[in-house]
């Protein structure tokens, strides 16, 4: 075997994502997604991945195949869904950014061969395809007129510009709504809605649903009429955001019915990614039961009868673990959304994604089809795994994209009562291979509060020397580090760092009583936990007390500025798309009212709630910064956007301390995940170099 090299940012260029995926009812096919860069942009193509020895033709026959590419070309290829014969994978495809072509629904064998295009709507870019249950039609959502707030004279969408003429921005926007903005996609001008066409060429689409809301997560129900969906028709979903599932028959309650959508599943809290069971009578959901819930509250599986007859009930009451992979690795590449269910194993069981401890697995819950009572829950499987998107098939088998370890992600499975996980392709890690890995380390560390679950990433063979040390803080605050590390540990391991991942209190993942104290505490317990952390790591003879470091982005880019403000122990710090003044960015962030709202921070519009917002701001600490900061920002984050951490770097110039500021334009709020690649690769160069600067120049 060839030695190992260092994993460098070049190395970025290579790196490869298996993000999506979908299983064939009888369970013998899958079909996943394959994210990889070329020339400096994102392509993703379509695998059928046999696995069970076989793919069935076009003829009915079956021919015995390797995992191989079914769609190739300068394309981005994602959302696939098997038919329910499972010869047909239906998908969304999508030229890259700088092409003006539109989205198109495609139809591809999963034996391989020609991709088909069906006709496009009047609709702009679509969302999601699912098929009917008897493989004659697809049901998506896409966007559609009138505009929300665009005002002057605006091109029909769906309506290609015309030669040689380049679209002009609207005349103006007249907001009416606090929700015109979203991160990743800069203005929500237009809604989604549902659409319906035959899966055959020549088939012209038909919009289902139309309204001032929109339309998403969306199921069929076995009875081939009904579609459900995730909404918000609140009286004020702006101000007050709660979705709950709604039904549509698609043959005789659309757009112009009377009878309309209805709702069907509503607990107190909210509800969303509907899944109806095999009979029909039932639907499963994640949800909260708690009207206006806090962040200390995790959401789980409600279920309810599909004509919404009686109240959702929680199917696990006493999980107190989110639903959902809400494990904090880049390895999972951050472009699209996870898929935790839930899915329906049987007429009586439900599979859904859990994280517990930083770890997500797939978990079954019970359930009485007679009563609609839960029946208990247990974890198919364990170890240091993270859950990206789970599919279920009518044989029992239960498939999942995957970490498990430092490995990136990979399709795996499971069948019936046989616990065995067969890792089934490897055309998602091969870029690993040959690059200097970190060591995960999973230690507890006694904390103010408790015990710290806490990830240390070493490079292979550092032995318990010391070594200059980066404490690394997650997002959220409701994230946890996992076993699989993000892109910029790996690289700081193999410059020679160690990385420290503390879970500090307010981590999803370790129960609501983990999260409470810091609720409106932000600098507060959850900076004396990274203190305790560091001193333990250095009690230890890990880290060099002289040459520690600490960077996070999101919440993470918070702490960091917090940090630098209350102590001078770092000799380094790099905060990325980080708060500065949370009195502004309760405005300015697109999710600030109701995010601010959870985390019990305070508002402005008393003098008590500015108060308690200023004083969980790194602002109000600024001249106490002596620690080296370099900032990164996304220039069009919503989340956390520039203007906020510009009020950080111009007053520490005007003090003149040292700070520098680099922004990266078109960018969104994880663009060191999912930005484009060069920008990653300067990025992370940025990285080593200002802690090597300071932590060993």
């Amino acid at each position: 075997m060839p030695p190992l090299r260092p994993f460098v940012p070049e190395d970025i260029l290579r790196q490869i994502v298996v993000e999506e995926h979908d299983l064939s009812r009888d369970g013998r096919i899958a079909v996943v997604a394959r994210r990889s860069v070329r020339k400096n942009r994102y392509l993703s193509h379509l695998w059928a991945v046999p696995l069970d020895g076989a793919l069935a033709t076009a003829r009915g026959t079956t021919e015995a195949t390797r995992t191989r590419a079914i769609t190739t070309g300068l394309v981005r290829d994602g959302w696939p869904r098997l038919s329910p014969d499972g010869r047909t994978v239906a998908f969304i495809r999508r030229l890259p950014a700088d092409s003006d072509a539109p989205d198109v629904i495609g139809l591809v064998p999963s034996a391989g061969g020609t991709v088909r295009r069906l006709k496009r709507g009047k609709h702009g870019g679509i969302g999601e395809v699912a098929w009917s249950p008897d493989g004659t039609r697809i049901a998506f959502t896409a966007e559609v007129d009138p505009p929300r707030f665009l005002v002057g004279p605006v091109p029909p969408i769906g309506t290609k510009p015309r030669k040689g003429v380049t679209e002009e921005a609207p005349l103006a926007r007249h907001i009416t709504r606090i929700d015109w903005r979203w991160d990743g996609s800069g203005h929500s001008d237009r809604w989604s809605h549902l659409f319906v066409v035959e899966a055959r060429l020549g088939a012209i689409p038909r919009q289902v649903t139309a309204g001032d809301w929109g339309v998403g997560q969306i199921a069929w129900s076995p009875d081939g009429r009904t579609v459900l969906f995730t909404t918000d028709r609140g009286l004020e979903p702006d101000l007050h955001p709660r979705t709950t599932i709604w039904a549509v028959d698609v043959d005789g309650g659309g757009a112009g019915s009377t009878s309309g959508p209805r709702e069907v599943l509503a607990p107190a809290g909210y509800a969303n990614h509907p899944s109806p069971s095999p009979d029909g009578r039932w639907i499963a959901a994640i949800g909260i039961m708690e009207a206006d819930p806090f962040d200390n509250v995790s959401p789980g599986i409600v279920i309810g009868p599909a004509d919404g007859s009686t109240p959702a009930i929680a199917l696990a009451p006493d999980l107190d673990r989110p639903v959902g992979n809400w494990s904090d690795t880049d390895l999972n590449g951050w472009m699209v959304d996870s898929r935790p269910g839930p899915a329906w194993l049987a007429d009586d069981k439900v599979v859904a994604v859990v994280t517990d401890r930083g770890r997500s697995h797939p978990w079954v819950f019970g359930f009485d089809p007679a009563t609609g009572r839960p029946t208990g829950g247990w974890r198919m499987i364990d170890g240091d795994r993270t859950t990206h998107s789970l599919a279920v098939s009518a044989t029992g088998r239960v498939s999942w994209l995957g970490t498990e370890g430092v490995r990136a992600m990979e399709l795996a499975t499971i069948d019936g009562d046989d616990a065995r996980v067969r890792t089934r392709t490897t055309i998602g890690s091969t870029w690993q291979r040959g690059l200097v890995m970190p060591e995960m380390r999973a230690i507890e560390l006694p904390g103010p509060g408790g015990s710290i679950e806490t990830w240390i990433a070493s490079p292979p063979g550092a032995g318990d020397g010391r070594l200059p040390t980066i404490v690394d803080v997650h997002g959220g605050p409701l994230g946890a580090w996992a076993a699989a590390p993000h892109v910029e540990v790996a690289l700081l391991v193999a410059r020679g760092y160690r990385v420290i991942l503390p879970n500090i209190r307010g981590s999803a993942s370790y129960g609501g009583a983990w999260i409470e104290p810091q609720l409106g505490d932000w600098g507060g317990t959850d900076a004396a936990d990274v203190h305790a952390a560091i001193d333990h790591i250095i009690a230890l003879g890990l880290a060099d007390p002289d040459r520690l470091g600490v960077m996070g982005l999101s919440y993470g880019g918070f702490m960091v500025n917090w940090l630098v403000g209350t102590t001078d122990r770092f000799k380094a710090a790099i905060s990325e798309n980080g708060v500065t003044n949370q009195v502004s960015d309760f405005a300015n962030s697109d999710s600030g009212p109701d995010y601010v709202r959870a985390a019990k921070m305070g508002d402005p519009t008393t003098p008590e709630g500015v108060d308690k917002l200023w004083r969980q701001s790194p602002l109000a600490h600024v001249a106490d910064v002596h620690t080296p900061l370099l900032m990164f920002q996304a220039e069009a984050d919503l989340r956390c956007p520039p203007h906020d951490n510009e009020q950080f770097f111009i007053a520490l110039k005007l003090l003149g301390r040292t700070v520098e500021y680099v922004l990266y334009p078109e960018e969104y709020h994880v663009y060191s995940s999912s930005g484009r690649p060069d920008r990653r690769v300067d990025r992370q160069n940025r990285m080593l170099d200002w802690f090597d600067r300071y932590l060993k120049g």
